[in-house]
């Protein structure tokens, strides 16, 4: 077992950095709800700047960012549109309907992204028997989809599809500056058409909690009464916005380092009899690789691993997501791959905590 564990499960398990804990120490604070911290206040207005939006409101987490943007959209008994491995309608607890009564319409697509093409004839007809479509749901970057990013006239073009359709966008961006860094185009030109944006600062960025929905002054205006009602109004709230304040202005051109890190583990896995993979379609942090049935399933690879010190999850029965982040470096991205390749020649049979779910979502 390596003495150092590396946890390649997420880039949720970063811990802040010393710059960044000093920040936090740092902040000023006041009431938020009140809209008396500086320290979000500030926050707010630079990411609305940067998304090139009017306004913003900060969000616990990215499943209530979600939620409060499929609330401030749709009424109960409407309908979202998303494809069929998004976040919003998958990982999130059933949220659309137990929060706000939205049913989620499932439409596959490529790599976890829509087209116009597939979204065509998905939008019900105007009939009392029928739920209303209200609203698209896009993943940018995707994640079971693979870490891909969206091409920016495969994005605009759905956009302008829905709004010719009356729908409105809403944008699960949780690592949407992995999609700016992969893409070379600014946060604005990404989300020009798009109508919220979720972005979680708990991902890629490395901040301990926190994320923020951006969009128009008449959206973020209900969007903030909704919050107040899923109860993530806070109070002073400075402490953790400072970290996200920091992450903008020391982490988001690092995230390439993430993006090159990922690339080489997929490169050293291709290497190994029995794990399959293909590192040409590595484009930000995530990295899929499948287990031949013949060896075992994901879930004794991934038990396997554990004991190795490597934490890496199944995010099927036979395929796993290995995430790069600041808290791993090359070194330990390519000695994950070697306990990889041990694992596999030793055997997976009867690997000890072997469960086949649930599988990796964050």
């Amino acid at each position: 077992m390596t003495a150092t564990v590396i946890d390649m499960r997420s880039d949720t398990v970063t811990k802040p950095t010393a710059g960044m804990r000093q920040a936090m120490a740092n902040a000023e604070v006041g009431d938020d709800m009140s809209g008396e911290d500086p320290t979000v206040n500030r926050l707010e207005a630079l990411v609305a700047d940067l998304l090139g939006k009017e306004a913003a409101v900060y969000a616990c987490s990215g499943t209530q960012s979600n939620q409060m943007g499929v609330r401030t959209h749709c009424q109960p008994g409407d309908e979202l549109l998303i494809e069929s491995t998004g976040h919003i309608a998958n990982f999130e607890q059933g949220a659309p309907a137990a929060l706000s009564g939205v049913t989620c319409r499932l439409i596959n697509g490529e790599h976890g992204m829509l087209d116009v093409f597939d979204l065509e004839g998905k939008i019900r007809a105007d009939n009392q028997h029928l739920c209303v479509s209200r609203l698209v749901c896009l993943e940018n970057t995707t994640n079971v989809g693979g870490g891909r990013v969206y091409p920016q006239e495969q994005i605009d073009r759905v956009c302008h599809w829905a709004h010719q359709h009356g729908l409105k966008v809403h944008l699960d961006g949780a690592r949407l500056f992995n999609a700016v860094v992969a893409s070379g185009s600014t946060p604005a030109e990404i989300c020009r058409h798009v109508d919220t944006i979720s972005i979680c600062f708990s991902k890629g960025l490395g901040c301990p909690m926190g994320s923020i929905l951006v969009g128009s002054k008449t959206d973020i205006a209900r969007a903030r009464r909704v919050r107040k009602l899923f109860g993530g109004a806070l109070r002073q709230a400075g402490m953790v916005a400072a970290s996200a304040l920091y992450a903008l202005e020391y982490h988001v051109d690092r995230l390439q380092v993430d993006h090159d890190n990922a690339k080489a583990f997929a490169e050293a896995l291709h290497a190994i009899d029995g794990i399959t993979v293909e590192p040409a379609e590595v484009e930000t942090n995530l990295v899929f690789f499948n287990v031949d049935p013949e060896l075992g399933n994901a879930a004794q690879l991934s038990a396997k691993l554990k004991q190795r010190g490597v934490r890496i999850g199944a995010s099927g029965p036979q395929r796993l997501r290995g995430c790069t982040h600041l808290d791993v470096d090359r070194a330990m991205v390519l000695q994950a791959a070697e306990a990889v390749a041990e694992a596999v020649a030793e055997g997976l049979a009867g690997a000890i905590g072997a469960e086949l779910g649930p599988y990796a979502r964050a």
